[in-house]
């Protein structure tokens, strides 16, 4: 649980930083006075973003709540991989697009959201889609969630300032498109998909489920286009971007057949049992 570890001071790291640009301003404005104004906004700033991030997320990506009665099978499956992970059962939402995709989000165990596409439940089969929503869940377990929310809002939200410009709009992007790439690749590292990875394998009690899906999906990328903020790159299973710019920019997930290739790793005998079957 290192990576967890880390991912709490990241988060605490993120209130301190606030703080402190905040408490700067402050005394450069007013000395001690403007000072603790200042930070006094700074916490009020860090809580609201703490208790709305995740909503806002959802909002970007138009995604619903998914009631139990709609999807009696996929509240079932995620509810018994987050007992398994030893977490609250993540609310379940449900975003219209084409590309089989999930995304985690929330504030943290006790707190946070999955949301799967409606391709994501058309296409993939019910081992792949288990294996979709347990990596997912690893990501909260392992509080990923808070870094990953914050970096991509940060990182959005820097990006639509560009948009202050007008017609000098495309010109602002060169700028403030590096800045919040920066932003997101401070926070967030491509080793915690590695991690999640083999935590969902753990919680599945096979890689193959995952492994199959993580080829799915990229085979489905390379079809379908995903319409949405580059900087929301970080909440997904996988990039659905294109390698283009400023796309290209925010990419923090490791090659897929990287990915794959490590979860097969986990269970070196499946090739071995699939050639039994095959003679059987």
């Amino acid at each position: 649980m290192l990576l967890a570890a880390r991912n709490i001071v990241k988060a605490w790291l993120l209130v301190l930083a606030l703080t402190g640009a905040f408490a700067l301003v402050g005394w450069l404005l007013g000395d001690v006075q403007g000072l603790s104004i200042f930070v006094f906004c700074a916490l009020l700033v860090a809580a609201g973003a703490y208790w709305s991030f995740d909503r806002v997320v959802l909002g970007m990506l138009g995604a619903r709540e998914l009631p139990l009665g709609e999807a009696p099978l996929l509240h079932s499956s995620v509810e018994r991989l987050a007992a398994r992970a030893g977490i609250a059962k993540p609310r379940l939402y449900l975003f219209p697009d084409g590309l089989p995709i999930a995304a985690a989000t929330g504030r943290g165990v006790r707190s946070s959201a999955l949301a799967v596409s409606t391709g994501c439940i058309a296409a993939c089969t019910p081992a792949e889609l288990e294996g979709v929503l347990a990596h997912e869940i690893a990501h909260v377990r392992l509080h990923d969630v808070q870094i990953q929310t914050a970096a991509a809002v940060a990182a959005a939200v820097t990006l639509e300032a560009s948009r202050i410009g007008g017609w000098f709009q495309r010109g602002l992007l060169f700028v403030f498109g590096p800045v919040a790439a920066a932003c997101v690749h401070l926070l967030v590292s491509p080793k915690r998909e590695f991690t999640a990875d083999r935590y969902a394998a753990r919680l599945c009690d096979s890689p193959h489920g995952l492994a199959d899906a993580l080829a799915r999906l990229e085979q489905a990328a390379e079809l379908v286009e995903f319409e949405g903020s580059p900087a929301t790159e970080p909440l997904f299973t996988i990039n659905p971007f294109a390698a283009d710019w400023p796309a290209r920019l925010f990419d923090t997930h490791p090659p897929i057949t990287e990915r794959v290739r490590r979860l097969r790793e986990l269970d070196p005998a499946w090739r071995d049992r699939i050639h039994d079957e095959a003679a059987a």
